[in-house]
C-alpha cells in the first residue's frame, strides 16, 4: 500500500484544506437561512481567469465546487445538468443531519483515468542483444521495433517477468495510485477509464483519497453541521483521538488543544485515550475468557475498517474479532454520563470512524465526526495559532495511561491489552501478531484461520503505521508516531487497569435492557450506508 505522498504538502493538500477553511469561515459568519455564499465560494477560492492547476479555470472551479458540497455533507452534483451549488444546503444545515451514502466519492471529471496494472517499456530500453524480456515472456507479447522492446497489450497477462529480468529496469509496472492504496481492491474503472469504487468492498479507510495525486477522491464532512450546532448554543464536547499529538504543532499540549476548542466554540474536550484504557481492559477480559476455550484466536476491535474487512471476508470467523466497544464509543458514553444533553464530536485521523458513529443497533453516542484536517480548517477560519496559545481548562476525568495514548501507533493496542492481562496473570505468555494495511491484515487473517495463530491476540490496523497514518492526519507518519510515543511516556500511569474509570466498563457496555452492547454491528452500519441503487 502506497504512502509516498503522506506528509508532503502539495497543491492537492492546499486545495483540500482551503475548502475546509473557507466552508468553516462562512459557516461561522453567514446569516441564518442565507446560503447564497455557497454559490460564490468557488470564485473566492479560485480567483481570476487563468488556471493554476488544470487546463481550465472553469474545470478548477467545478472541482472545487464539488469539494465544497462534500465538505458540507452534500452529495455530488456532476456537470450534466444545471444546478446551483447551494442546492440542498438548507436541509443539510440541521445539526442532526447525517451523511447520505456514499461517504467516499470520486469526482469523475477530476479523475485522470490513470492506467492500472499495465506494463510499458520506457526510454531506458537499450535494445540489448540478449532480449531477456522477449525470451521469458510466456505469451510472446514482446517484440522489437526500431531497436526497442514493444509490448502487445492484447497478449500481455501482467505476469511481470519481463520487468524482473530487464537489466536496465526499462519496463515499468503502471498502477493507479488510488487502486494501489486500496487494501480492499475496491477500485476499478468506469467506461471512460476513470476510477470507480465498488461499495460492496469499500470499508471507507480513506487511503485512496490521500493517495490520489489529482485530488479526485474526497469524503464527506460534518464541519458545517458542527458549527451550526455551536452557533445554536448547544453544549458541544470534543473527544480527541490519541493520534492528535503533533498534528497542529506543539508536542502533546493538551491545555493548548483545550483552549483551541474553547475558542472554536466547544464547551469541553476529553482524550479518547481514556476510552482506550477501558477498551484494553475489556479486550483483556474477553481474551482470558474466550481464548482458547471458546475461540482459537481473538482480533482487536478498535479499527473499524480492519474489523469490517475481517468480518466481511471471513464471516465464519467473525466472532473471533473482539466484540468490545471501541475507544471512541466508550469515551462518548463516559462523557454522556456527566453531560447527558451534550453533542459529542469525535476528532481524529480516521475516515471510517464517520461510519462507525452512524451505527443504529449499537448506539455510538457520537453525534459528529471530524478529522484533524477538518478541525485544522476550523482553526484557520478563526485565525487560531495553536502553538501560540497559552493553554487553559481542565478535564472532567483522570488522565489516561501511557498504554491508552499508545493506541495511535501500530502495535500499541496489542501492547495495552497484553499489559492489562499481565495485571492479574503476570507470568502468562500472550502471543501477539500484528498487521498494518488491509492487504497485510488479510494475510494475517488467512494464516489465522489455517491455524497458524492459535492462542494469539491479533492486532489489525487498516492504515500502514496505525492511526497516525489515517486519511485525516496533517503530519508525516514517522514524525507523528515518534511524538505520540514521547507524549505517552509523560502519562501519570502506565497501564490501562490503573485508570480508575475502568471500573465502569461493564456499566458503559450495557444497553437500556441491561444487555452487553458489542461492536458486532459495525459491519451492519457499513452495509446500510451503501449508495441506493439507481
Amino acid at each position: 500500500m502506497s504512502n509516498t505522498m503522506r506528509g508532503v504538502y502539495t497543491n492537492v493538500t492546499k486545495i483540500r484544506r482551503t475548502v475546509f477553511e473557507e466552508v468553516a469561515r462562512l459557516a461561522y459568519e453567514c446569516q441564518e437561512e442565507d446560503y447564497s455564499w455557497v454559490d460564490e465560494l468557488p470564485y473566492q477560492i479560485i480567483q481570476g481567469d487563468v488556471a493554476s492547476y488544470r487546463e481550465s479555470v472553469f474545470l478548477e472551479r467545478a472541482i472545487v465546487g464539488e469539494r465544497i458540497r462534500l465538505a458540507m455533507g452534500l452529495p455530488l452534483q456532476g456537470v450534466d445538468k444545471p444546478a446551483k451549488l447551494s442546492e440542498g444546503v438548507a436541509e443539510a444545515a440541521k445539526p442532526e443531519t447525517y451523511y447520505e451514502p456514499p461517504l467516499i466519492n470520486v469526482i469523475n471529471f477530476a479523475c485522470n483515468a490513470c492506467e492500472d496494472n499495465v506494463y510499458r517499456v520506457s526510454d531506458a530500453c537499450q535494445g540489448c542483444l540478449a532480449h531477456p524480456c522477449r525470451e521469458i515472456c510466456p505469451k510472446g507479447a514482446i517484440s522489437f521495433e526500431g531497436g526497442r522492446a514493444v509490448i502487445d497489450q492484447s497478449k500481455c497477462i501482467k505476469c511481470g517477468r519481463c520487468a524482473n529480468v530487464c537489466p536496465y529496469s526499462a519496463i515499468h509496472h503502471h498502477t493507479r495510485p488510488c487502486a494501489e492504496a486500496c487494501g480492499m481492491k475496491a477500485i476499478g474503472s468506469d467506461d471512460q477509464g476513470r476510477a470507480k469504487i465498488d461499495y460492496d468492498k469499500c470499508v471507507s479507510c480513506g487511503q485512496c483519497l490521500v493517495n490520489c495525486p489529482f485530488g479526485a477522491i474526497a469524503d464527506k464532512s460534518q464541519i458545517f453541521q458542527v458549527i451550526k450546532s455551536i452557533r445554536e448554543g448547544d453544549e458541544v464536547i470534543a473527544e480527541v483521538a490519541p493520534a492528535f499529538v503533533g498534528q497542529f504543532g506543539g508536542k502533546g499540549n493538551v491545555d493548548k488543544l483545550r483552549q483551541a476548542f474553547k475558542e472554536l466554540g466547544f464547551t469541553g474536550m476529553e482524550e479518547v485515550a481514556l476510552g482506550a484504557d477501558l477498551c484494553a481492559v475489556q479486550e483483556a477480559e474477553d481474551f482470558l475468557e474466550e481464548v482458547p476455550a471458546k475461540m482459537p484466536f481473538m482480533g482487536t476491535s478498535c479499527c473499524p475498517a480492519w474489523s469490517v474487512m475481517a468480518k466481511k471476508e471471513f464471516p465464519e470467523h467473525a466472532e473471533n474479532i473482539s466484540m468490545a466497544l471501541t475507544p471512541m464509543t466508550l469515551t462518548a458514553r463516559l462523557i454522556r454520563k456527566q453531560h447527558p444533553k451534550a453533542k459529542i464530536v469525535f476528532v481524529g485521523p480516521c475516515a471510517a470512524k464517520k461510519l462507525e458513529a452512524m451505527r443504529r443497533s449499537v448506539k455510538s453516542e457520537v453525534d459528529f465526526v471530524l478529522t484533524f484536517e477538518e478541525m485544522a480548517g476550523m482553526m484557520a477560519a478563526k485565525d487560531i495559532d495553536y502553538t501560540q496559545l497559552a493553554g487553559e481548562g481542565s478535564s472532567d476525568f483522570d488522565v489516561a495511561s501511557a498504554d491508552g495514548r499508545g493506541f495511535a501507533v501500530s502495535g500499541g493496542v496489542a501492547n495495552a491489552v497484553v499489559n492489562a492481562i499481565h495485571r492479574d496473570h503476570p507470568d502468562m505468555e500472550v502471543k501477539v501478531a500484528s498487521a498494518e494495511g488491509l492487504n497485510e491484515c488479510r494475510k494475517m487473517m488467512k494464516a489465522a484461520v489455517k491455524g497458524k495463530y492459535d492462542g494469539y491476540l491479533l492486532e489489525g490496523m487498516a492504515c500502514p503505521g496505525g492511526c497516525v497514518a489515517g486519511a485525516g492526519t496533517l503530519q508525516g507518519i514517522t514524525k507523528t508516531a515518534g511524538a505520540v510515543k514521547v507524549y505517552a511516556k509523560k502519562a501519570p500511569i502506565e497501564t490501562a487497569p490503573e485508570n480508575s474509570y475502568c471500573s465502569l466498563i461493564h456499566e458503559l457496555e450495557r444497553d437500556a435492557d441491561g444487555k452487553r452492547d458489542t461492536s458486532d454491528a459495525v459491519a451492519e452500519s457499513f452495509e446500510a450506508l451503501k449508495p441506493a441503487e439507481e
